[in-house]
């Protein structure tokens, strides 16, 4: 049995991650902890837990943490999780990391869309935790960064067709809708229901930081420098993310040579199902499923990619990366 803990339990992944391990046979909850001022009862922040789960959220103490646990779940924001996650390492429980603090491999590239990174150390030994393409780096990791929820929407559509060297790597635009959730638990002006309401905008117009994310996981697929464009947009959905990729073949590309490479690529992989029609958010809700559609349009390479962003955008796929470190079935918990 996985003994499971929850740093940052009191925010929207951390229940989502509570959710799947209350439902894993081989996992267990022992231990939840948040800031002082959001402690007490689970129950009295995530009422849908009552007669579920009865336990407490605690303030963090290491000691306590290394005594009931062999995986912490590091649910805490970008920034501040680097500050945590060498401790954590310290006493041998294992981490699995939701901020992008252990992402970025170029520390320079972390420093420009963040802050001076205290921990470049552990930052080397960290596995990226996107299973379908990653897996084998994930096996025996000590600490899995797992990815950002628009770059796992976004890789999973680009990475056969740049695998295959099917597209050229420059001038790639990757446009997407988040829901609410995305934002995170914390009030917001432009989250505020009668601003978000009936409403749809873009946001961090060529400076959003899931772009070197982005491009870092594009170029190693590709195995070459990637340069791509990346807009997010909000929508008035609680959550879900639609990516829509679009890209200049190498060659002379028919549609049902996309269908057949996408659906060898991942014939083999539980979680991404590659569909016969552009895909939908509610086919994915609550789910770990990315659901993949390519095509041609115009002469462009046109994939859409969509996933829960709060399940395989962030709680279900560290559950996956989970298994993969306990050598359990990789779909455990998330069938």
């Amino acid at each position: 049995m996985v003994r499971v803990a929850i740093i940052g339990a009191s925010g929207y992944t951390g229940v989502e991650s509570i959710e799947i391990i209350l439902r894993h046979p081989q996992a267990k909850i022992t231990y939840l902890t948040a800031l002082p001022d959001e402690c007490g009862p689970v129950t009295k922040t995530f009422g849908q837990l009552a007669g579920r789960l009865d336990m407490m959220i605690e303030p963090l103490d290491l000691d306590v943490l290394a005594s009931k646990a062999d995986v912490a779940l590091c649910c805490l924001p970008h920034k501040v999780s680097m500050g945590f996650v060498p401790k954590l390492l310290a006493t041998s429980v294992k981490v699995i990391d939701f901020s992008a603090d252990y992402r970025i491999k170029d520390v320079s590239v972390y420093e420009k869309y963040y802050q001076p990174h205290t921990d470049t150390k552990n930052l080397k030994n960290a596995a990226y935790g996107l299973p379908e393409l990653f897996r084998e780096q994930i096996k025996g990791a000590d600490i899995v960064a797992n990815p950002g929820c628009y770059p796992t929407g976004a890789a999973l559509a680009l990475a056969p067709a740049l695998k295959e060297d099917l597209i050229k790597p420059s001038g790639i635009i990757v446009s997407s809708v988040t829901g609410v959730s995305g934002g995170g638990k914390n009030p917001s002006p432009l989250f505020h229901f009668p601003y978000m309401n009936e409403n749809i905008y873009p946001y961090g117009v060529g400076v959003h930081r899931h772009m070197p994310e982005m491009e870092q996981v594009a170029s190693t697929v590709a195995g070459k420098p990637v340069e791509l464009l990346f807009q997010p947009h909000v929508g008035p959905f609680d959550r879900g993310i639609v990516s829509s990729t679009y890209s200049d073949p190498v060659g002379d590309v028919t549609p049902e040579q996309l269908m057949t490479l996408y659906t060898d690529f991942y014939k083999n992989e539980p979680f991404v199902q590659v569909v016969s029609k552009p895909p939908a958010v509610k086919n994915v809700a609550k789910s770990n499923y990315c659901h993949v559609f390519p095509t041609i349009a115009k002469g462009k390479v046109v994939v859409f990619s969509v996933i829960d962003n709060l399940i395989k955008g962030a709680s279900g796929q560290a559950i996956q990366n989970m298994n993969i470190l306990f050598d359990l079935p990789e779909t455990m918990g998330l069938e």
